[in-house]
C-alpha cells in the first residue's frame, strides 16, 4: 500500500487495522471497525522503541490515503487519528461528522 522511508503500511483486513511495519516486523497499527462507507477508527499504537520516529504519522497518512482511495468516510474516534486529521487540514474532508 505504502512506504515512508523504511516504514511499510498495509491494510490487515483480517485483523481490522492498518500494519506499518520495517523489514517485516509489525511497529504499529491503528485499529479499526467498518460501518456501511465508514471506517471507525478506534486505537492506535507504535511500539515504545519506534515513537517519535514518524511510523504514527507515515501510519495515519497511509490509512487516510486508503480510506480516500476506497470513497469512504471517516470517524475519528481514536485520539492520534483524530489529532493528526486536526494538524493535517487535507484531510479533514473524509470525516463523517453525523456519526
Amino acid at each position: 500500500m505504502s512506504e515512508a522511508g523504511a516504514t511499510r503500511v498495509a491494510r490487515n483486513d483480517d485483523r481490522h487495522r492498518y500494519e506499518a511495519s520495517i523489514d517485516g516486523r509489525v511497529v504499529g497499527f491503528s485499529q479499526y471497525r467498518l460501518r456501511p462507507g465508514q471506517v471507525v477508527f478506534t486505537h492506535t499504537e507504535i511500539e515504545p522503541e519506534y515513537e517519535g520516529l514518524g511510523i504514527g504519522s507515515a501510519l495515519a497518512s497511509a490509512a487516510l490515503d486508503d480510506v480516500r482511495s476506497r470513497g469512504e468516510r471517516v470517524v475519528p474516534l481514536c485520539p492520534f487519528i483524530a489529532g493528526y486529521i486536526k494538524r493535517h487540514p487535507a484531510y479533514r474532508d473524509l470525516v463523517d461528522e453525523t456519526s
